[in-house]
């Protein structure tokens, strides 16, 4: 794999994060090579990878469609072939499509199961032997809304709320093995997810509205907060914390 050439000392940890080219991928890549770490930044599009790993030298990109047949497999196959372990895996990739029952076209459900839940269950499978080897960590990023109503977003929210229930199973599953499975939840963040789901300027605003008003703290929070509770969780001082869905949310879960 050409870009993978990083040399590894026997103390830094290697981390893979999915998504890794906006928002809270972009900010988790950071925040880890900021900490000394080596991470792969996985994401489909060459150009916001070259962005996110500009000015970190710890920072490889790794362009790839974790949907696609063998990717999981593949992108695992890199990380240990260029650095020789994997300690933590960021499951942060998702896609979300807006659109009430009866709307429901197989294709934008299939997009957010293949996303969002199906490539974070290959991945970890496909991580499996190098993260028991290390004593590693599993980061999945779930949603505050996952724990509560979301219409007219009932399928993204089913996807996130599933992946809760791996992380709580997960946890349990792989405890004899020395995995740690933890997971963040975000409320309402500055990321460019509106964009992403083509709404109008006009919604994203009524969208954003709608949240500031059900968010105690009153303000949108910022992908370098979801970051921080990404990696604290994932840091060897954690060692004791498994099986936890931490809300990042300004309080909007418990309002």
């Amino acid at each position: 794999m050409t870009g993978m050439d990083i040399s590894t000392s026997g103390s830094s940890r290697i981390v893979v994060v999915t998504g890794a080219g906006t928002g809270i991928g972009r900010a988790t890549a950071r925040a880890f090579a900021a900490e000394g770490a080596h991470v792969v930044a996985v994401g489909r599009r060459v150009g916001p990878l070259a962005e996110t790993a500009a000015g970190y030298e710890r920072i490889t990109p790794l362009p790839a469609d974790i949907t696609a047949d063998g990717e999981p497999e593949r992108i695992v196959r890199a990380v240990t072939e260029a650095h020789g372990r994997l300690d933590v895996l960021v499951n942060n990739a998702a896609v979300v499509h807006s659109g009430a029952l009866g709307s429901l076209s197989p294709e934008l459900i299939s997009a957010q199961l293949g996303t969002n839940l199906v490539a974070p269950v290959l991945l970890a499978q496909a991580a499996l032997p190098s993260l028991e080897a290390s004593g590693g960590v599993i980061v999945n990023v779930s949603t505050s809304v996952g724990q509560r109503a979301w219409p007219g977003s009932s399928v993204y929210a089913a996807t996130k709320t599933a992946l809760e229930l791996l992380t709580r199973s997960w946890a349990v599953e792989l405890a004899p093995r020395g995995i740690r499975v933890v997971a963040v939840a975000p409320g309402a963040i500055d990321t460019p997810i509106g964009e992403h789901q083509g709404l109008t300027p006009e919604r994203r605003a009524a969208v954003r509205e709608w949240q500031l008003a059900h968010t105690p703290l009153g303000r949108i929070g910022r992908p370098e907060e979801v970051a921080w509770a990404i990696t604290r969780l994932a840091e060897p001082a954690a060692s004791f914390v498994t099986g936890v869905v931490l809300p990042v949310d300004g309080g909007a879960v418990v309002a």
